[in-house]
């Protein structure tokens, strides 16, 4: 037996560790992305029924048959409590678990009514699975996206009496009751379908606490059922068999086959796709023996070849992350703790977002793969004939080099204009923008001279590609929508935008079509744009445009980007803008470990055109290197040269309006603008985010409100002026 046992668990490990570790790492991805949403709408529904049902006994609406049976049939149970009692009850605790506030007191109550109500008064399915998702809530408490969740840290120690103690035994309950109730569903699921399968007819008692009905749509499929029962009972393929049967609950309600109870039948199904079917299954062990076997066969072994990562951008993240499970050290070098996504900098530059919504952290992104080792430091140069990368005075030994380090903005050689027009690729120059902006209309509401308030109040922005065209559009609605009635010496929507752009139209890299719908957008908001226009000069005062002065405090760098010093470092070939041109593979000419990608290279893959400076190229090339790295190390054929996939362009302007190029489809307005904030989400890195983005926009679409309007830096916003405000 015992030998039997080792030859299953090699069997698994040799045969089935990689699709078993993919499997897992999905699962927990999509446990920890769609969990929190999953559990806030089974909370919200059952809230919902539950309050509606109070409502319905206060107003004496309980009584009908089709309200009872149909549509809300809730427990009415006068020996409980008495009328009015019980209906506040049922509308007070439906907002608890709304909000996730005490939820496991407020569920167990629930849970309590349901079961009596489903024994002595109105036996129905709808019921059963009720006591169920109550019985999670009471024993798992509500999600992170609860009351509960955010205070649980400060309950866990306090003062309050009872606090400490009583969490503490909820977190006991958690650990050790889950996999016991995991066990539970699968095999009351398990048992409920066998039932029907099998057209048994259980005993009078038995029968109050197993669905039927609901389970009706199975019983024409007997051997389907007995199947899904056995794959239930045994935890094995439990998550893929939860799925199944959703999908064939959504078929039968859209063939006509509805029953009241499948909306609770799939959101007892989708615990159990999310969750998993626990410790106490086949599928557990699996992972188990997977996981054991894993970390022997990925430990680094001692003398592992070394792969430096200089830059935690969109390419050197990819990189990163593909190389995890390889027998390599993986150093991750950035002048940065964090990790920014850099499409939505503007928006932090026009107060729309605070930095902390578009950064994570780079250590918590790589804290469970003990291969990869985080340096927060600023490399400084490449010693490519000792194979050692230098930070400062200290050298980092390397096999495999990948330069990842992006570009800066380029004054095309007028680099005297920077400390007057900041250009927008940091957190650090975004919030100066911002300071640089809000501290004009402060300054502008103490300025006493007109002329002086109209060159606070005129924002030029240098340079018509997708940053230039965002940060115009941007501003324009902040001026006009965002600070309503605030000022009392001038009107924030008298403020001028203007837009310089050198070439004949905007956004030279999107089709024509959609360069003039972004024009006519940002000319409705306001915006003057011009074209075919050339800065000669900009200084503390304004900036020379065709030869026209143009007063102004704020001037804004959106026009041109110079790669990092890469080339120098590496003393390899580079195009004017600073690019290292790389082989087909990425490499450096005559360094064939040493591999630029992103912003940094200059490489002919798209059509025979080079890849332009864009997240998804970044992450292309990063993924790439990491396959090229690791085919050399199995042995195994280079792989094809590298080839961008394009994956579409986009710019927003403002409100409702953006445009969007994929594969030759055009696509504007509003459209546009839900695909562009779409994306956008999807590509942050964190659920934290992408929430804390989504709800910031939404409460920015319907107030006009910018909630992170602070002056911050170390600039002064308020200078000394004639009439003495100083700061």
């Amino acid at each position: 037996m015992r030998r039997a046992g080792r030859f299953l668990e090699g069997f698994i490990a040799h045969r089935l560790s990689r699709p078993v570790r993919a499997i897992t790492a999905l699962h927990g991805a999509l446990e920890r992305s769609t969990g929190p949403i999953i559990d806030l709408l089974i909370r919200l529904w059952l809230a919902k029924v539950f309050f509606v049902s109070g409502i319905l006994k206060i107003f004496g609406l309980g009584a009908g048959p089709y309200l009872s049976r149909v549509a809300y049939p809730v427990p009415w149970v006068e020996p409980l409590s008495p009328t009015y009692l019980g209906a506040a009850l049922q509308m007070t605790i439906p907002i608890l678990l709304a909000w996730g506030l005490a939820t496991r007191w407020a569920a167990l109550y629930m849970l309590v009514l349901v079961l009596v109500v489903q024994l002595n008064y109105l036996p129905l399915d709808i019921n059963l699975y009720s006591a169920v998702l109550f019985g999670w809530l009471v024993i798992c408490g509500a999600g992170p996206l609860s009351l509960d969740h955010l205070l649980a840290r400060g309950l866990g120690d306090t003062a309050l009496p009872l606090a400490t103690p009583l969490t503490r035994l909820t977190r006991t309950v958690t650990r050790h009751l889950r996999p016991y109730y995991q066990l539970f569903i699968r095999l009351w699921l398990a048992l409920a379908l066998y039932a029907v399968s099998a057209q048994m007819s259980p005993t009078a008692g038995l029968a109050k606490l197993i669905p039927r009905d609901s389970l009706a749509h199975f019983a024409p499929a007997p051997m389907l059922a007995m199947i899904g029962a056995l794959l239930l009972a045994l935890g094995l393929a439990a998550r893929p068999t939860a799925l199944l049967l959703i999908v064939i609950i959504a078929g039968m309600h859209v063939a006509g086959a509805a029953n009241p109870a499948d909306v609770y039948f799939v959101m007892t199904l989708a615990l159990l796709g999310l969750y998993g079917p626990g410790p106490l299954s086949f599928d557990q062990w699996i992972a188990r023996v997977v996981s054991r076997v894993g970390a022997e066969r990925f430990a680094v072994p001692a003398g592992a070849p070394r792969v430096v990562i200089v830059g935690a951008g969109f390419g050197g993240l990819a990189c990163a992350s593909r190389l995890t499970r390889a027998p390599l050290q993986v150093t991750l070098i950035d002048r940065h703790n964090y990790h920014l996504f850099q499409p939505l900098l503007y928006q932090v530059a026009t107060a729309s977002l605070s930095p902390a919504d578009i950064a994570t952290t780079v250590r918590g992104l790589f804290s469970d793969y003990r291969n990869v080792e985080v340096l927060l430091g600023d490399v400084t140069g490449v010693d490519s004939d000792r194979q050692a990368v230098l930070i400062g005075k200290r050298r980092l030994p390397y096999d495999y080099l990948v330069l990842a380090t992006g570009a800066s903005h380029s004054y095309f050689g007028r680099d005297e204009w920077e400390p007057h027009a900041p250009g927008l690729k940091t957190i650090d120059d975004a919030v100066e923008i911002r300071r640089r902006i809000l501290a004009a209309f402060e300054r502008a509401e103490s300025a006493e001279d007109a002329i002086e308030r109209q060159s606070l109040l005129t924002f030029v922005i240098v340079g018509g590609g997708p940053t230039g065209v965002e940060l115009a559009g941007d501003i324009a609605e902040l001026v006009r929508y965002g600070m309503d009635k605030e000022f009392r010496h001038f009107d924030p929507a008298c403020a001028r935008v203007v837009l310089v752009q050198s070439a004949p139209r905007l956004l030279p890299t999107f089709p024509e079509a959609l360069s003039q719908k972004a024009r006519h957008s940002l000319k409705r908001l306001g915006v003057e744009i011009l074209l075919e226009s050339k800065v000669g000069h900009i200084d503390s005062d304004g900036v020379l445009v065709n030869g026209r002065r143009i007063a102004s405090c704020t001037v804004l760098w959106a026009a041109g980007v110079v790669a990092s010093p890469a080339a120098r470092w590496l003393q390899a070939a580079a195009d004017r803008s600073g690019r290292v041109k790389v082989e087909p593979d990425l490499s450096v000419a005559g360094k064939p470990n040493v591999f630029v990608i992103g912003d940094t290279a200059l490489v002919n893959a798209w059509k025979g055109k080079p890849v332009p400076g864009l997240a998804p190229a970044a992450k292309q090339g990063g993924t790439y290197v990491a396959k090229v790295i690791q085919d050399r190390l199995r042995g195994q054929p280079a792989p094809a040269p590298f080839s961008y996939r394009h994956m579409g362009s986009l710019a927003t302007i403002g409100r409702k309006a953006a445009v969007a190029s994929f594969g030759g489809i055009n696509v504007s307005g509003a459209p546009a603008w839900w695909l562009w904030g779409a994306v956008h989400v999807a590509f942050l890195v964190g659920l934290r985010n992408r929430i804390s983005v989504m709800f910031s926009w939404f409460w920015a679409y319907l107030t006009f409100k910018r909630g992170t309007r602070l002056i911050t830096g170390e600039g002064r916003p308020l200078q000394e002026d004639r009439g003495g405000i100083q700061r």
